[in-house]
């Protein structure tokens, strides 16, 4: 796992999806991963589905679970506040003569490699603004924070502001269309999406920003959700179906369970105890037992918090800062100021959150909880509540909880989490604050147990109060503080642009809680107070405090902090399936089963008297000997950059590609590609290793010990790897279908010693990253076992794209969830000793080496590593086969009926695959230009108008060379075969409703938003890397395939769309439907195992069991 830093574990109530993870987390201080994203390399998938964003809390708010799981008028002119940036701390010139007049300026804080122009200022109306114009860049986002979330729901109709936010997008006086603004950025090439959280709200949009007035009119359409929403009776009636359909689909999902459980700790009179979704029964029933009108009351809710003196709006665009000032005023300024105090004066300071009881006892009691998934953790939870609103900056400034946590959550030797394995009681541990609100946080210390931990629990928390009264008594050392600091000011000094989408909500969110100076800065450094009364002033990297005053003052919070995590504060939850049957409460929103129970006086009397740390060989983390030195962050070749726009055909032209550096021939040893960076100017690079060879996956059984060997390595690894990480240096261990992979990345300056010392370990001293014991052994098969278990409880719409994954799939490249469960049940010690001393023994070898590394460093780097794995080398005719997309049948669609593997989940679900085998760039682009022509439509039938479900989405993937056009539908209320039937009904309408009326102007949008997509300027090395190791992998080599698509979407014509679908679904129609039927819930008919399916194209549907005789069939067509 990476280092555990605070970050919030928190799920949000959102709109059309929840929110991307990098939300939740945007106003925390997070290390970077060097991990490359994920790409198709021939061993796996490359997506372009939004449902992809469907991951519930999974995807949000990981770290809690993911320890078990192993796995955003008129023009008016600007008065007051003026803030503008400024190089190298000079102060620019004010917006307007009457803003200089009226404030000073002040310089937004900004990275060093961060060229954009930054701007701002409040508008009359005293909403605040922050503008960064980007002429780099195509593409704009907008995020508007609205300070009010769901404590201030009222009491009576639990879940109104999440209700609001549905609301906002369903129609204004403007534009009164329910659908106007997503079509009209669906056409612009954009997305939008919002979430509510417990004190605000955050709408956010992202688009192609390139042609003035049309990012204007968005801004226009955004801007009237904020002044002239319809809250159309109509759409009020509906939209409660989808509220609805959210709350069904978490209700099996452990995050949202223990979500409501810890609020239920809450005292009552506490807004945070409220239920924060809403359903059905809180906003209709509810209000119609109560005789409520309820659109009166969401008129009411919006009128008494939605005011501009209470909204934060930030936008990134490519238009200059004058424009977007122009845009903004216009769009923004008729946002009515009600002059409303912030919501959380009604309660924070006034309503103490735990000193009166809640539903749940919380002080020295401890909840044992029967989770949905296998999960075996406990967690320690500390309520830090604040006094005044000074004491709660004070605290956000200076930022304690992360250095606590830091320490906490260090996995390096002497840590909590080193001794909790060597007592065989834990897999991992986390720790972080939780609840984040205007008076009070919790913070969390959170241990994965194995199952002999699940018997030790007094011990395992005798062993942090062990670790606490260390922090409590020894002072932590000075190098502490003075290494997170250097390794954060890395960060930021090597900060670049990133998706603007995710950083407009950060800015956005940010703006409630830091001054206008640290807008950007705030959430993303540490030591923002200098002094007790000024803050951080400059955007220079530090090396080092300030001063000692400075330290000391970060030194005294994490004392102030740490004094407070004692066993009287604390309260416990312990997460078991070993406690089913045997509870005796019932959580009244989840239906959660639990038990509370006071924690025996003897027993907080042991941790209040925990043994010297010493005794127990924890100590302090050593010093990071990975942290880079000044002299190797030298940046060898100067990027020859631009910040200015580029013009067309400055951008079509096709970046330099790696050149092979070293080719041994089809039987040698290696062929090595190289590519000195030139275009990002970090002193990072990436290596990438490949052995070639077909025999470490060709059964489940090898792929089962495959991923147990992956798991002891990163387990054996971690001590050593970890100081790494945090110096963020990364590596990746893969054992995949066509060989074994290992990448590396981060600062070059000890990258290769770190790559040496690892690839030796992993290949050659086997006994320090294999099992010592059988008890050893068989606790990480429980690990991976418990993980493959997770499956069951995944949603049904996950169930449904996975059936229809692996339906298209080579068996010998995925194997179901039930033949690796059963063959991991089988393995053996003596067995994974084996494999693995097998597994590096011959291949051919194949090489990316990418960053700042000369020639002459590149192959000496090569060298090490082949010394190091010293493999025998295989002829060409051994090299395994690549990943091709099995080929549907054609002509009638191939349908799955599958059961729902969950019987408490009542959900069904639809997912339907157009697959198209062609290979060319022609081919691919125009399935590009089908699904944005139908992303829109698709989910304003299905989930607007006919309200099936709350999880309606379409989108494009790619398995290879191939492309599937997939649909999906998550539903409560509709049984799997209506579902199905509308969305068929639907795609038999695409011919005559959209693509007859298109128009040019129609077309050149589309096409417009595809190339700025591709032509948009690479914002990390990572990104270019991962794209130039997919052609190397996929033996394409094809380097320029952005370009040659641009090209390709500039011949495309009205009567080559309507060809291509003609031939896409009418007359190949390669169409699999893969439904999944709940137990409960919908009606539907359970069915088959199996159709009794021999071959050919279905003429019924098939079961379960005949999708092994489809997948065989498509290996013998593709043969």
């Amino acid at each position: 796992f990476l280092p555990a830093p605070p970050t919030k574990a928190r799920p949000p109530t959102g709109t059309h999806h929840l929110q991307h993870v990098d939300v939740q987390n945007a106003n925390e201080r997070c290390r970077p991963s060097t991990a490359l994203p994920a790409a198709a390399d021939g061993e796996g998938e490359a997506h372009h589905f939004d449902v992809q964003q469907f991951n519930d809390a999974d995807s949000l708010t990981r770290r809690r679970l993911v320890l078990s799981l192993l796995a955003s008028a008129s023009a008016s002119p600007l008065v007051a506040n003026a803030i503008t940036d400024a190089p190298s701390g000079v102060v620019a010139s004010a917006v307007a003569p009457s803003a200089a007049q009226a404030a000073e300026p002040i310089t937004v804080l900004k990275p060093p490699l961060d060229k954009r122009a930054y701007e701002t200022f409040t508008l009359p109306n005293g909403l605040k603004v922050l503008l960064c114009s980007d002429p780099a860049s195509t593409t704009a986002a907008t995020a508007m924070n609205v300070h009010v979330g769901a404590c201030s729901d009222p009491v009576e109709i639990p879940g109104l502001a999440h209700f609001c936010e549905h609301m906002l997008f369903l129609g204004t006086e403007l534009y009164p269309e329910e659908d106007s603004f997503s079509k009209f950025l669906s056409s612009n090439g954009g997305t939008n999406n919002a979430f509510t959280d417990s004190e605000r709200t955050v709408y956010y949009f992202e688009m192609d920003g390139s042609i003035d007035n049309r990012f204007s009119e968005a801004l226009l359409r955004f801007g009237s959700f904020f002044s002239c929403p319809l809250f159309t009776e109509s759409a009020t009636g509906r939209e409660l179906n989808a509220i609805d359909s959210e709350n069904a689909k978490n209700l099996q999902n452990d995050i949202f369970r223990l979500y409501e459980l810890e609020k239920d700790r809450v005292n009552t009179d506490h807004p945070y105890s409220k239920f924060f979704t809403g359903n059905k029964a809180t906003l209709l029933e509810g209000t119609k037992r109560q005789g409520i009108n309820l659109r009166a009351q969401l008129v009411k809710f919006y009128e008494a918090y939605y005011s501009a003196n209470q909204m934060s709006l930030a936008v990134v665009a490519p238009q200059s800062l004058p424009q977007l000032r122009k845009f903004v005023s216009e769009a923004f300024g008729a946002v009515p100021n009600r002059n409303v105090y912030p919501p959380e004066e009604k309660w924070a300071f006034r309503v103490p959150p735990y000193e009166k009881s809640g539903r749940v006892p919380a002080m020295k009691n401890v909840v044992e909880i029967v989770p949905i998934q296998e999960l075996r953790q406990v967690t320690i939870t500390w309520p830090i509540v604040f006094a005044s609103k000074e004491e709660r900056e004070a605290f956000r400034l200076n930022k304690p909880d992360y250095f606590v946590a830091w320490l906490l959550g260090h996995e390096g030797g002497g840590s909590l989490l080193s001794y909790l394995k060597e007592k065989g009681w834990a897999n991992s541990l986390g720790s972080l604050d939780n609840a984040n609100l205007a008076d009070f946080i919790t913070f969390e210390v959170t241990v994965e147990l194995t199952s002999k931990g699940l018997g030790a629990i007094d011990d395992v928390c005798e062993a942090i109060f062990s670790y606490l009264r260390m922090l409590q008594q020894s002072p932590i050392p000075d190098y502490v503080f003075d290494e997170n600091l250097q390794l954060d000011e890395l960060e930021w000094r090597y900060t670049t642009k990133g998706a603007p989408g995710s950083y407009v909500q950060s800015i956005a969110t940010a703006m409630d809680n830091f001054p206008p100076a640290l807008y950007v800065a705030g959430p993303r450094r540490l030591g923002l107070k200098e002094t007790e009364n000024t803050l951080l002033s400059t955007s220079d990297p530090r090396m080092s405090f300030k001063s000692k005053e400075q330290r000391d003052i970060i030194k005294a919070a994490c004392a102030e902090l740490i004094s407070r995590l004692t066993v009287d504060n604390s309260f416990l939850t312990v997460f078991s399936k070993t406690f089913e049957g045997k509870t005796n409460k019932v959580e009244k929103w989840y239906g959660t089963n639990y038990n509370v129970k006071p924690i025996p006086v003897s027993t907080l009397m042991r941790w209040q008297n925990a043994p010297p740390a010493a005794s127990m060989g924890l100590s302090y983390p050593r010093e990071n000997i990975f942290i880079p030195s000044e002299q190797g962050l030298r940046v060898k070749k100067k990027p020859k950059k631009s910040e200015k726009a580029l013009s067309f055909e400055e951008k079509i032209k096709p970046i330099a590609p790696p050149t092979v550096i070293r080719d041994d021939g089809d039987e040698g040893r290696w062929t090595v590609y190289y590519k000195q960076d030139d275009r990002f100017g970090k002193p990072k690079a990436f290596l990438i290793f490949q052995l070639l060879t077909g025999e470490l996956y060709t059964s489940p059984l090898k792929a089962s010990l495959a991923t147990l060997y992956q798991q002891c390595a990163a387990d054996k690894l971690n001590e050593y790897t970890y100081d790494a990480r945090l110096a963020d240096l990364s590596y990746d261990l893969q054992v995949l279908p066509r060989g074994v992979r290992l990448t590396f990345g981060g600062y070059n300056d000890k990258l290769k010693t770190f790559a040496s010392y690892v690839s030796a370990k992993l290949a050659r001293d086997l006994d320090d990253v294999l099992p010592a014991n059988e008890e050893e052994f068989e606790r990480y098969k429980d690990n991976l076992l418990r993980a493959l278990s997770a499956f069951n409880v995944k949603q049904p719409y996950a169930h449904a794209i996975y059936y229809s994954s692996l339906t298209q799939t080579p068996r010998n490249f995925q194997y179901t969830n039930e033949e690796l469960v059963s063959a991991l049940k089988e393995t053996t010690l003596p067995q994974l000793v084996n494999y693995v001393k097998k597994l590096w023994a011959s291949g051919k070898g194949e090489a990316l080496i990418q960053g700042n590394y000369d020639k002459k460093e590149a192959l000496d780097i090569v060298n090490t590593i082949d010394q190091t794995l010293s493999f025998n080398t295989i002829s060409s005719d051994q090299y395994p086969a690549r990943l091709k997309a099995l080929p549907l049948p054609i002509e009638r669609p191939t349908r799955l009926s599958i059961s729902e593997p969950n019987p408490s989940n009542n959900n069904a679900a639809s997912h339907i695959s157009l697959q198209s085998l062609g290979t060319s760039e022609r081919d691919h682009v125009l399935i590009e230009i089908m699904a944005a022509i139908i992303e829109e439509p698709f989910y304003d039938d299905l989930r607007t108008k006919q309200q099936l479900g709350y999880i309606v989405s379409s989108g494009v993937k790619a398995v290879d060379r191939s492309r599937t056009l997939s649909a999906i539908v998550q539903s409560n209320v509709a049984p799997a075969e209506k579902i199905t039937a509308d969305m068929v009904k639907f795609l038999d309408s695409v011919s005559d409703k959209l693509l007859a009326p298109l128009t040019s102007i129609d077309i050149e949008l589309y096409v417009k938003g595809l190339v700025d997509r591709r032509l948009e300027p690479d914002k990390q090395l990572a990104i270019e890397v991962t794209r130039n190791w997919s052609e190397i992998s996929n033996g394409r080599f094809q380097y320029d395939r952005l370009q040659a698509e641009v090209a390709a979407l500039l011949t495309i014509t009205k009567e080559d769309i309507i060809e291509f679908w003609d031939t896409l679904y009418v007359k190949e129609r390669r169409m699999l439907i893969s439904e999944i039927v709940p137990r409960t819930g919908p009606t539907s008919k359970e069915p088959a195992l199996s159709s009794g399916y021999s071959g050919g194209a279905p003429t019924s549907a098939l079961g379960i069991l005949d999708i092994e005789r489809l997948r065989a069939n498509g290996e013998a067509s593709q043969a």
